[in-house]
């Protein structure tokens, strides 16, 4: 009944209590990298979705080594998202113009643009 990374946290914790753990950051990191490069490579959708799930579950590893609670953060990254993305919205309404109509590089001065505006 917990929320999925918060259950993933959980988990990892109990497995490194036992010494299951990685002896330093830099061996998650290649795992991340590793698993990155396989979600890259799968086929097919459902091979998509599960590198993706064990992507994730390495994210919350380093995070949980770091001490990060990654439910917050993730929380925290999509409020933050949230706002600068409101902010573009904004400044297209107060500039006259259309986000959807705009190309991808318009778009990203755009989000540079309103990452100075919100922090």
């Amino acid at each position: 009944s917990m929320p999925a990374l918060a259950y993933s946290q959980a988990i990892q914790k109990r497995v490194a209590r036992v010494g299951f753990d990685w002896d330093e950051d830099s061996g998650v990191i290649e795992k991340i990298a590793e698993e990155a490069r396989e979600m890259i490579n799968a086929e097919n959708q459902e091979e998509k979705e599960n590198e993706f799930g064990d992507l994730l579950f390495t994210l919350v590893n380093l995070a949980r080594r770091q001490g990060i609670d990654s439910e917050s953060a993730l929380r925290q990254a999509n409020q933050k998202f949230y706002h600068r993305f409101s902010t573009m919205e904004r400044l297209c309404r107060e500039r006259g113009l259309d986000l959807a109509n705009m190309n991808f590089k318009q778009q990203n001065e755009l989000w540079e643009e309103s990452k100075t505006l919100v922090v």
